[in-house]
């Protein structure tokens, strides 16, 4: 099925020292690849290293290795392998601080899996399959036809970073074959219901944690009769929670699963007039990478977002994304 299977192998193989690197916002998929590639690599005897311009939210604490990403590049390597994003909007920390020449120096594979179009065009290798749930679904389809070994801590990683993208296996991008990577990755040694477990008691949260949630659904603003629902979160409120929580994730699923909801975003405001978007959609909209796009980012048609380094008003940006928005319901619903 992947033609560039074999051409990957032939760059690893002549590599010793590997990066993996991670877009600027790392979610479950990322953090899960970059850990199961990291074990498959070592497994073939590479020195391998996991890279992130930001540092891994505290959210995904609970998928083991986290704690082995690092943010310097080493002074030498070989070969870097850029997993879950194609697009340079989010290697902007890799831009700014001057290590993405570094980077595009060697030779460099980009494997995802999202539908927007790329805009990283140096890499040697470009593998990107919209078909697949996760960039971790396509990983361990390259180990596979390559015979390439999954030790069980790389397995649990990459089991992760799909049911973490497919939302537990529920988005439309799941496919059969996705459930079949997930049972080829479980066999015979991972329960599902451990990695779950591992998930929740990680992600409780403290008391204030959960007042803080309560006033950020209090908040929440609702138009075209509940179709769209948008929150923002100040500056002084990321600074406060994030090292505890991600405040976005506290109530994005919530606005999601509201009655009659198609689309979820959450504004985050930073100093400097910088913006970022976070978007769910419905399963009957379809259009969470449309309006992102609109804004510069991408994603899936799920699940996208977009950051704005120097945005306008948040009254004038958000007169835009209704009138986006109302555009895409119109023409998809």
């Amino acid at each position: 099925m992947y033609i560039e299977s074999s051409e990957i192998k032939e760059l690893i193989n002549q590599a010793n020292k590997i990066l993996i690197i991670q877009p600027d916002n790392p979610d479950g998929d990322s953090l899960g690849s970059a850990i199961g590639l990291e074990q498959i690599l070592t497994s073939l005897n590479k020195e391998t290293y996991m890279i992130s311009g930001v540092n891994i939210p505290t959210y995904l604490n609970y998928i083991p290795g986290w704690d082995r990403i690092e943010h310097e590049l080493p002074n030498n390597f070989d070969l870097s392998i850029i997993v879950d994003n194609s697009s340079t909007s989010l290697i902007e920390t890799y831009i700014k601080n001057g290590l993405w020449q570094r980077i595009t120096a060697k030779p460099h594979i980009i494997i995802d899996h999202h539908q927007t179009d790329a805009t990283i065009n140096s890499a040697n290798i470009r593998l990107n399959d919209e078909t697949s749930a996760a960039t971790a679904e396509i990983i361990t389809t390259i180990a596979s036809e390559n015979n390439w070994k999954i030790p069980k801590s790389g397995r649990e990683a990459l089991v992760t970073a799909i049911l973490s993208d497919s939302l537990g296996l529920t988005t439309r991008s799941t496919t059969a074959k996705t459930v079949r990577t997930i049972a080829d990755l479980i066999e015979p040694d991972i329960s599902l219901a451990e990695l779950e477990n591992r998930r929740r008691e990680s992600n409780r949260k403290s008391p204030e944690i959960v007042h803080f949630k309560g006033k950020l659904l209090e908040r929440i603003e609702y138009y075209e009769n509940n179709k769209i629902a948008i929150l923002t979160i100040t500056w002084p409120e990321i600074e406060k929670y994030s090292p505890e929580y991600n405040p976005a994730i506290l109530a994005l699923e919530d606005m999601r699963l509201t009655t009659n909801t198609k689309i979820a975003l959450i504004l985050k405001l930073y100093p400097e007039n910088k913006i970022t978007g976070k978007i769910r959609t419905s399963l009957d909209a379809p259009i969470a990478d449309k309006l992102a796009e609109h804004f510069g980012g991408g994603g899936h048609n799920h699940a996208s977002g977009f950051k704005l380094i120097k945005a306008p008003d948040k009254d004038t940006l958000l007169k835009d994304i209704l009138i986006k928005a109302r555009e895409l319901l119109d023409e998809t619903i």
